[in-house]
């Protein structure tokens, strides 16, 4: 058995990393074997590497490798593509015509990008990996085929079964080994290895002085994120190469050549949209809508109360957390809910000293407290219906949860849902 350092230097693998080593080693004690393999791992990490390894180690290295990448090809003729097809199968097909599974018998196939084969086709797969069948595109005879299946992706597998993207069985049926290659991020001691041996390429290439980075310039392009990883180093030193002219790349040039450079923190990409999120703008407005409607009624409800007891220390002491919640909280600067009632050219407290008729003008300028309910729109009704019951629904009939994100009391919810009996 070869070793580590050996393949890499047959291989032309560059790096010391420990994860990297282990992946290699993986693919050195499998490589004798008929185990399927899956090899995950980023974009642009070098995974075509591994099933050259495991092919060129194995019984069947002097049989056919073919490397297939499954993204690359359409839906409606991968079929034809993997498998084969008759004379007459379909439109164009004039001839009998041989698939790859046929003419890599006793050899390796390797499935890139297997993440993005059709559902029909992973059917397909399935049967050649338990019993090494398939039938040609428009024919009804069986064939039997020998061949060895290692599969690459750089997708989320788990989140593409969840999705029914992929079919779970053939998964495990792929991954009976599997081998993660590590991002470049994650090699950081690796990363100006690569960049020397990719400069020194492209001047023996371009008939030029190979660029050397200084000291600052090398502790850029560790820190960088390279969301490209190797790929996209490659590309930095093939430009640093070909178009500059001082030989001696600093750090101020080198960041002239790394993309969004001003940011080297994680990103946070979210995969999916938060429960609360709504999925138009127009639920947004009557999300606002509602909310306004939450804060009239509760300032109706204090209006109320003054205008019936008239005692705002009682009204604050009954009901601080409605007052609480209509003009905030802030620390900074702590508020007089009495000055903030009294003082309001808004509310003012009648006097029930004064005469019955004066009481009766008085309640009257409140009169449109009344008009405002009786003057709600049916639309707005529907809508205010419509949120409890999505925002029920994606909290699973939680209703603490759902009235938070509703921007109302638990208590007013339910009271809504035996109003709309839901």
């Amino acid at each position: 058995m070869e070793s580590v350092q050996a393949i890499k230097q047959r291989f032309g693998i560059i790096g010391n990393t420990i994860t990297l080593n282990r992946a290699i080693e993986k693919a050195i004690q499998v490589a004798p074997t008929d185990i399927s393999v899956l090899v995950t791992g980023e974009s642009g990490v070098g995974k075509e590497s591994i099933p050259k390894i495991i092919h060129q180690l194995s019984h069947r290295k002097h049989n056919k490798y073919i490397a297939v990448n499954c993204g690359a090809i359409p839906e409606g003729t991968i079929d034809s593509e993997l498998f084969g097809h008759e004379k007459g199968a379909f439109t164009g097909a004039t001839q009998t015509r041989s698939g790859y599974f046929e003419v890599a018998d006793g050899g390796t196939i390797f499935l890139d990008e297997v993440g993005e084969l059709p559902l029909t086709t992973q059917v397909r797969l399935l049967r050649v990996l338990e019993n090494g069948e398939f039938i040609k595109v428009g024919s009804s005879k069986v064939q039997k085929t020998n061949v060895r299946i290692v599969a690459a992706t750089n997708a989320n597998m788990f989140e593409a079964i969840n999705k029914e993207k992929f079919r779970e069985d053939l998964y495990y049926r792929l991954s009976t080994v599997d081998i993660h290659l590590p991002p470049l991020r994650e090699r950081q001691e690796d990363i100006h290895l690569l960049f020397r041996k990719f400069a020194s390429d492209f001047a023996l290439k371009y008939k030029m002085p190979t660029v050397k980075l200084t000291d600052n310039a090398i502790q850029v392009l560790q820190k960088h994120r390279w969301n490209g990883n190797i790929r996209q180093l490659r590309n930095i030193a093939e430009q640093v190469s070909v178009l500059e002219q001082n030989r001696t790349i600093s750090a101020d040039t080198l960041r002239g050549y790394l993309p969004t450079s001003g940011s080297n923190l994680p990103a946070i990409i979210k995969t999916s949209k938060a429960e609360s999120d709504f999925s138009s703008e127009r639920e947004i407005l009557y999300k606002v809508l509602f909310d306004m409607k939450s804060d009239l009624n509760d300032l109706k409800k204090l209006t109320m109360e003054l205008m019936k007891n008239g005692n705002v220390k009682d009204v604050e002491k009954d009901h601080g957390s409605l007052i609480q919640k209509i003009y905030g909280n802030d620390d900074e600067d702590e508020t007089n809910y009495e000055e903030a009632l009294t003082d309001s050219e808004v509310i003012s407290i009648p006097d029930h000293s004064k005469s019955h008729d004066e009481n009766t003008n008085t309640q009257d300028k409140y009169h449109f407290a009344e008009e405002i309910e009786e003057e709600e729109t049916l639309s707005l009704h529907d809508k205010e219906l419509e949120l409890i019951k999505k925002s029920l629904e994606r909290h699973q009939g939680k209703r603490k949860l759902a009235a938070a994100e509703l921007g109302i009391s638990e208590r007013t919810l339910y009271r809504k849902i035996k109003q709309y009996d839901l």
